[in-house]
């Protein structure tokens, strides 16, 4: 701790580069956002970080208030059909690209062609697979113009459905969704993304981008609702350890942090007082296990032994302490309509737990004389490393397993995570794209690309497709909680904690509501210049 806060005083001595006397005019936003973003394409980005930015430079048919409701984007209105599937949304007229090019029907048409086209490369393409033809075209056996989006007239906009989605005018707020413009993209192919191409539609534009550095968004003049975006730059810190974007937090350089460090969270309370700010967020901390090879291929009992070698409570109220709680269950608390599943260990004892992991260690083949080793790999972050420790050592303590840790940057690790000839153990973090216990379910199914344990369970994939046209909605949530539990029987992934959003904000920053999303548009906000003297 006594070296934590010299680092500390050190850094409030040095000159606060981040505000030029170019900016001494503007409103100027400083957040930490964690690891670097591999790209700022909105049908090819992954990531929280890049997610943050995105909202920022784009807006897709539907958007979100402060505390998380859902409100007109660039569509000032919709109807919904009796039946539920077809949506017909109509654009603002005053809606604009960044370039000052009117945004129509026809420009949502191509983006959403685009974000589904395999061409692409989108990770995230299975999400849209409740409208009509998206499985078939990502598959290769239909065309993109057979896609269920179609432009009625300049300013309407129609999209159909397989059967009635709940969650779907929540989805309309995910990246994957957001519009594009054409000739940009055509211009400039895959690199149509950087600061003196990107044409947006949101409330900001692409000044900068200082690679691993910081990124900066300045007030978007052509922005429909530009008169009440009351901050004119943001600049985003790509900074990966949380105990430096602490220090660069108390030194002044930041107003926001993406994080704090695990096990500061009293000391940060007591030194920051109500700036630090944690609420619930629909996540979950989990280790993917690939099944898919060696040594977890085949071997549901070695699998089980990990999951119940983990001692869950410690790792929230001595690791992370911020309030998170342990997870025996995949979908978290505080989704809608659905009720947390969980296994049968959630209320044994710790012995009762460890008996039993080390009874399937042996049964799988595993002794002191003939321990497993494993690689546990995850992106560079203390925050990562230390739960990685904790858990590496629980699992040698209890079973005598030897496990190396690899930590890779956030670009590398995005690869490498899914190339299952190589992993064995992979840190993930799934956070919820919309409210409902689907975003969840999905990552599992066989054919989704962004299933990094190469799970498939034909059982798992036929309780979802039937969920997916399940007009009941009692129906569908029984049969969403029967495939998690089909899913945890055969533990392809081991969830250890439900997130909590922890950050610290300057009370300079007006207008921040937490949400059980954490999205936060800075249009939203304004500053208090006076506090910033």
């Amino acid at each position: 701790m006594r070296c934590f806060m010299l680092m500390c005083l050190m850094a409030i001595s040095a000159c606060d580069e981040s505000r030029s006397v170019t900016e001494t005019n503007l409103s100027v936003l400083r957040r930490g956002n964690g690891a670097e973003p591999q790209t700022l394409d909105p049908h090819r980005a992954e990531g929280v970080p890049a997610a943050n930015i995105l909202r920022d430079l784009y807006e897709g048919l539907v958007s979100e208030t402060p505390d998380g409701q859902l409100i007109p984007g660039v569509a000032e209105s919709w109807e919904i059909s009796a039946n539920a599937s077809r949506y017909i949304f109509h654009l603002r007229n005053t809606a604009r690209w960044s370039n000052g090019d009117e945004i129509t029907a026809d420009d949502f048409v191509y983006s959403f062609r685009r974000s589904i086209n395999p061409a692409t490369g989108s990770s995230y393409s299975q999400v849209l697979s409740c409208i009509v033809n998206v499985k078939q075209i990502i598959a290769g056996h239909m065309g993109i113009e057979k896609l269920g989006v179609k432009a009625l007239d300049k300013h309407t906009l129609e999209i159909t459905l397989n059967a009635p989605t709940p969650y779907f005018l929540s989805l309309l707020t995910h990246s994957t969704t957001y519009p594009v413009h054409r000739k940009t993209v055509e211009a400039w192919h895959g690199h149509f993304s950087r600061p003196d191409r990107l044409v947006s539609n949101g409330a900001y534009t692409l000044a900068n981008w200082v690679v691993q550095s910081q990124i900066t968004l300045d007030k978007n003049p052509h922005y429909w609702d530009a008169s009440n975006t009351r901050v004119d730059r943001v600049v985003y810190y790509a900074i990966d350890d949380a105990s430096q974007e602490l220090q660069r937090y108390w030194a002044g350089e930041l107003d926001w942090t993406e994080s704090i460090p695990v096990g500061q969270v009293d000391w940060v309370r007591s030194k920051f007082g109500d700036q630090l700010r944690i609420a619930p967020y629909l996540g979950t901390y989990y280790y993917g296990l690939n099944v898919t090879r060696a040594p977890f291929k085949d071997q549901p009992e070695l699998r089980h032994a990990l999951w119940l070698a983990i001692d869950r409570d410690t790792i929230v109220s001595k690791i992370t302490a911020a309030g998170e709680l342990p997870a025996y269950s995949w979908v978290p608390p505080g989704v809608l309509h659905y009720q947390v599943q969980s296994t049968p260990d959630q209320n044994w004892s710790v012995q009762q737990r460890l008996s039993e992991a080390r009874r399937l260690y042996r049964q799988a083949g595993y002794s002191a004389e003939h321990p497993l080793k494993l690689q546990l790999l995850y992106n560079t972050s203390d925050n990562h490393k230390r739960i990685a420790l904790a858990v590496s050592s629980m699992w040698k303590k209890a079973l005598g397993v030897e496990t190396e840790l690899i930590n890779e940057e956030w670009k590398v690790f995005l690869d490498h995570r899914k190339q299952l000839a190589q992993t064995q153990v992979v840190r993930g973090g799934w956070i919820a794209d919309y409210n409902d216990a689907w975003s969840f379910a999905e990552l599992l199914q066989s054919d989704n690309p962004m299933n990094n344990s190469g799970y498939s369970s034909p059982e798992y994939d036929a309780l979802l497709s039937r969920a997916s046209t399940e007009t009941d909605a009692e129906k569908r949530q029984q049969l969403l909680q029967h495939a998690e539990r089909v899913m945890l029987s055969d533990m392809p992934i081991i969830p250890i904690f439900f997130y909590v959003s922890k950050s610290l904000i300057k009370p300079a920053i007006k207008g921040f509501e937490s949400n059980i999303m954490d999205h936060h548009y800075s249009k939203h906000l304004s500053l208090d210049q006076q506090s910033f003297q």
